[in-house]
């Protein structure tokens, strides 16, 4: 497959290759199949209409477009989509409204990582009128700076974790006995005091025996405790996914089928395929699954354009844009450059914020 795609691309000439181009930029606008009285209407290549459409007819053998009915025209194909971003793609700058949104998000006070991800995706999806997906920052030698419980009635109890990078994690478990909230208080205090400043993945049972020495009569609530800790060490890779914006695939004529739409949906749901796909993204450089490249039956007809996002050397996390294969493809790479960027910013400002703060 690979040779046939190389002995394709390089059989292709300019007037083909803006065939091509002109091709997958009206079926973007419009969604519907281009035909060459299209293409010579409303693109200025300097050739007729039957020598776009002999030209038309070996894309389609080359694989770059097909057809999907016998009498209507012709739409790209995930490999004419592939080569579009790889050899044709520029770059767009975003425009004055878009750059309002952004600034309104880099002004926001924002002191979580959670909730800076959650506003992004919400402003991605805004602009792009796609799917946002984004990961939990994943934080590797992670750092506990302190512990809060929080009764939520008389069995239920959330455990608040702050760690370094002003990453939060939350876990509500039950207890058979609910302590007052000066005792819940004092409980947090002594666990703050012992465990601050530890790695988290390197707490060892002598600390934790202390713990349970301390807080004798407890042992519960530091078992629960020990579990959400041991939980957090643990998790690495691809943290925990999140979506913004899913409604929105249901504009687009591609999932009008209500059966495929529910599919679709119950695909993200399940969310292992697609954390598996985004955890192959492990550097800096934007990764673009076309169609069958997702390698999920269901997504087929979807593309997803993946970025990844640092703070230091400890915290990563992946952020990406979900449309149909015929999405703008330039407008998705601009925008997800523009955030990631903003987001590293936010965080740098986050951190020297906080050490100032601290100083």
């Amino acid at each position: 497959l690979t040779e046939r795609k190389g002995d394709a691309e390089m059989s292709l000439d300019e007037r083909k290759l803006k065939i091509l181009q002109a091709i997958i930029t009206d079926y973007i606008a419009t969604a519907e199949p281009v035909g060459s009285r299209t293409i010579a209407k409303k693109y200025d290549l300097g050739v007729s209409s039957a020598t776009i459409r002999n030209e038309m007819s070996d894309l389609e053998e080359m694989g770059f477009i097909i057809q999907p009915h016998a009498s209507s025209g012709r739409i790209p194909s995930d490999l004419g989509y592939r080569l579009y971003v790889d050899r044709m793609l520029k770059q767009q700058k975003l425009g004055d409204e878009d750059k309002k949104i952004v600034n309104t998000m880099i002004n926001r006070n924002v002191n979580q990582i959670e909730y800076l991800m959650n506003e992004t995706a919400r402003l991605i999806s805004k602009m792009t009128n796609y799917t946002t997906i984004f990961s939990e920052p994943v934080v590797k030698n992670t750092t506990f700076n302190k512990v809060r419980f929080m009764s939520l009635n008389d069995k239920d109890l959330m455990i608040i974790i702050a760690a370094e990078g002003n990453v939060i994690r939350n876990k509500i478990v039950s207890l058979h006995y609910m302590p007052d909230e000066d005792r819940l208080y004092e409980i947090s205090r002594v666990i703050s005091d012992k465990l601050h400043g530890q790695i988290i993945e390197n707490i060892d049972t002598a600390l934790v025996d202390q713990l349970y020495n301390d807080l004798n009569g407890y042992d519960e609530i530091v078992s629960l405790l020990m579990d959400f800790i041991d939980e957090i060490g643990k998790s690495s890779g691809m943290g925990k996914l999140h979506f913004s914006g899913t409604n929105n695939i249901l504009a687009f004529p591609e999932f009008s089928d209500v059966e495929k739409a529910k599919s679709l949906f119950k695909t993200l749901e399940k969310t292992d395929s697609l954390s598996n796909l985004l955890a192959e993204n492990t550097g800096k450089d934007m990764q673009v699954y076309i169609g069958n490249e997702t390698g999920i039956e269901e997504m087929k007809d979807c593309s997803i354009v993946t970025t990844t996002y640092e703070f230091g050397d400890n915290i990563t996390g992946t952020i990406g844009i979900l449309g149909p294969t015929r999405m703008d493809y330039s407008q998705v790479v601009s925008v997800l450059n523009s955030m990631v960027e903003n987001i590293e910013g936010v965080l740098t400002n986050l951190d020297d914020k906080k050490n100032k703060d601290g100083s």
